[in-house]
């Protein structure tokens, strides 16, 4: 996380990944969240403020809330995960690129609920 605090980013929205992860990395700092006291790095923790986060979401999706509420919610679901990067000293940006390669080669199927592009291979 040191790494990206001594980044000298923008303070404002400018296309980065950089700004945005180290704008996550100065709120876990200022909030001293990789503190044992804290509990901010514990991922059993983080994991269930992410699921709350999700149903927040989804709250605002399913009961037709305004879209700034949702848009609000999305963007807490995206802090959560580059915090999650940050907690496991995860280089993100990689494992995302490493990944759309990878699902970029996967065919579409179609399922009883929409598409998916998946390597699951159904039984039938």
């Amino acid at each position: 996380m040191d790494d990206w605090i001594e980044i000298e980013a923008e303070d404002s929205p400018d296309g980065s990944w950089l700004t945005m992860m180290s704008r996550v990395a100065a709120f876990h700092h200022k909030h001293a969240f990789a503190s044992k006291e804290n509990n901010g790095h514990d991922m059993g923790y983080r994991v269930a403020l992410t699921v709350e986060e999700l149903g927040e979401f989804a709250a605002a999706i399913t009961k037709g809330k305004p879209e700034e509420e949702a848009a609000e919610e999305l963007a807490d679901l995206l802090i959560l995960i580059l915090g999650h990067s940050l907690a496991m000293k995860i280089d993100l940006e990689t494992e995302f690129h490493k990944k759309m390669d990878r699902i970029m080669k996967r065919k579409a199927r179609r399922g009883k609920l929409g598409i998916r592009v998946t390597e699951y291979q159904s039984e039938n």
